[in-house]
């Protein structure tokens, strides 16, 4: 099935170039929804863009264009409004058609792209060694969401996780092990039974206690990096245990399980050769004993170019080295046409560095997409970083176990009220869906670059742009489908729009294809969120104003078919977000 705007956004430019010659063929027709259905569906604003190159005035222009215009097999005739817009009103009978088609298809009619990309998503990037806090919880969102939108569309995405696995955590966990555990087979199997935010506890107050410890923990590191065995079997040790405890995590979030981990480790064998590149392509320049690649565009505090070091003046490296080589090898090795960074908005400035540094280098291709999506900051109540009462990062188990346990205590109340019995395991998978489908529709349903407050009474509201309301939505629908004994999967019907609501929902219906291109193009998961809501609401309007089981033949039918394609819009549009469904709540 073809995208509506696309099909409207190449007939355009046929036009353009039609009238004005080929060079204005691939002119943006700048097309948009309407906000007033009086003016149609879309608009074309490209005359008034046109005005100064050819010297004539926008209307006229927008006249010319539309005397070349044809879109008779699926618009009304299109209409010239103020100064120069173009409006276009979708025809009844084409409506029709696409939802039929739209009802016939697995995949609502979306088309897969042609051709696809190799992609690599960025997953968190959690130092193994330490907890998981509210800090991983929009990486993981985001990355998920990016990674299954991209997949649906037909691309092939590698999931990957830039873990650290190597540094002072590192040596600080180990000295504890090998201090608390001394046998080695004690200490293998502590840390196949034990948890990692207990051993993690403990070693973080001996380190910051003891200063004897705190060498042996900087002295382990030390045997980390020479290869020594017996640290190195400890090493492998602790990230085993880490992956186990935030593996739990992704679970209870419903992450992938197909995530490559990457770790620094993974790539220091390759950090002496972007150094050496570096030297040969003359990029390199000493400041003080450090080896650095001078930036344009970055200055310090007092104008100078600021100097972007890749290797320290002791000889070691650091994360702009490692993600260097993260580059080259993603492009070499893994053969990647895009690939998509998701970091909190602090580190910016690092990757519009290393960018630099590797377009510079010529290590990415003309054809090989760099895409960063950075994100804002998870805020209290207060504004400022979401802590515990004791100022340290929140667990993010602790948080998404109060999500599941704050919305159990509301489902419990609603059932109490509604004098209605559910078992156990109703109650909990409810509680579990719809807790964690709260967090994480809260978080996709802002814009990715800003902060927003973290709030449970709002994310868990029943009104308003949230996980709660969508799912209440999917689950009035299986309600009519119940209630009137029909099998929504099994309708065969010709659509028929009557009624102006069912119109609304309609057009909005078809408008999937073009958010998901979007979020894949823009990576700004909240437009699907708020199609999502925007459906919700239509969908609610027709249903008050139109009835379904009682309606008439071919009515009745016709709308059921409405209600299905509804549903089944719900359904991909959170599983893309991450969200899973209840057929009952």
């Amino acid at each position: 099935m073809k995208s509506t705007l696309n099909e409207l956004k190449n007939r355009v430019q046929a036009a353009l170039a039609e009238a004005f010659g080929d060079e204005y063929r691939d002119r943006d027709p700048l097309l948009v929804s309407t906000n007033n259905p009086k003016f149609g569906d879309y608009q074309a604003n490209v005359a008034m863009s046109l005005a100064k190159p050819l010297k004539n005035n926008p209307r006229a222009i927008a006249t010319i264009i539309t005397e070349n215009l044809d879109v008779s097999d699926f618009c009304e005739a299109p209409a010239i409004a103020g100064p120069g817009f173009i409006n276009f009103k979708l025809k009844t009978e084409y409506l029709e058609q696409q939802l039929n088609t739209m009802h016939g298809s697995e995949r609502l009619g979306i088309s897969k792209a042609d051709p696809p990309l190799k992609i690599i998503a960025d997953y968190p990037s959690p130092n193994i060694a330490k907890e998981m806090h509210v800090g991983h919880l929009r990486p993981a969102v985001i990355g998920e969401c990016f990674a299954r939108v991209l997949e649906f569309l037909g691309h092939d995405v590698m999931k990957v996780s830039h873990v650290g696995d190597w540094g002072t955590p590192f040596g600080m966990l180990i000295a504890y092990l090998q201090e608390a555990y001394p046998d080695p087979q004690a200490a293998a199997e502590a840390s196949t039974s034990g948890e990692l935010a207990t051993f993690y506890r403990a070693a973080k107050k001996r380190f910051d206690q003891d200063e004897t410890f705190k060498e042996n923990a900087r002295q382990a590191v030390v045997k980390l990096q020479a290869g020594d065995p017996e640290v190195l079997e400890a090493w492998e040790r602790v990230c085993q245990l880490s992956k186990r405890s935030y593996r739990k995590i992704y679970d209870l979030l419903n992450i992938a399980e197909d995530i490559i981990d990457r770790g620094e480790s993974f790539y220091n064998p390759f950090l002496p050769a972007v150094i050496k590149d570096l030297r040969e392509l003359g990029l390199l320049v000493e400041d003080n004993g450090a080896q650095c690649v001078f930036l344009e565009g970055f200055t310090n505090k007092d104008g100078d170019p600021l100097p972007m070091i890749v290797q320290k003046s002791n000889g070691g490296y650091n994360y702009s080295t490692t993600d260097l080589a993260a580059i080259r090898y993603r492009i070499n090795e893994d053969k990647v046409d895009r690939i998509v960074y998701t970091t909190d908005a602090g580190q910016s400035n690092h990757f519009a560095q290393i960018f630099q540094v590797a377009r510079r280098a010529g290590w990415v291709p003309d054809d090989v997409e760099l895409s960063y999506a950075p994100f804002g900051l998870v805020l209290g109540e207060d504004g400022k970083r979401l802590k515990s009462r004791s100022g340290e990062a929140v667990p993010l188990k602790e948080l998404l176990d109060e999500a599941i346990a704050r919305t159990r205590a509301d489902i419990e109340a609603r059932l109490e009220k509604e004098e209605r019995t559910e078992s156990d395991d109703f109650v909990q998978n409810v509680a579990e869906k719809v807790g964690i489908g709260a967090i994480k529709y809260a978080d996709l349903s802002q814009n990715r670059i800003s902060d927003y407050t973290f709030s449970f009474d709002r994310m868990l509201d029943l009104k308003g742009n949230t996980a709660p309301y969508m799912l209440y939505a999917y689950v009035r629908v299986q309600g009519i489908s119940r209630s009137g004994d029909v099998d929504l999967s099994t309708l065969a019907a010709e659509v028929k729009l009557i009624e102006d609501s069912e119109l609304t929902l309609a057009k909005h219906l078809l408008q999937m294809d073009t958010v998901l291109d979007e979020v894949a193009t823009e990576l700004l998961p909240n437009r699907l969120c708020q199609y999502l809501f925007e459906l919700s609401q239509k969908f609610n309007q027709f249903y008050d104003r139109c009835p379904v089981l009682k309606a008439d033949e071919p009515a009745r039918t016709s709308r059921l078919v409405l209600c299905d394609l509804t549903a089944r819009s719900l359904k991909l549009g959170l599983s893309l977000l991450g969200i899973d469904v209840l057929e009952r709540m």
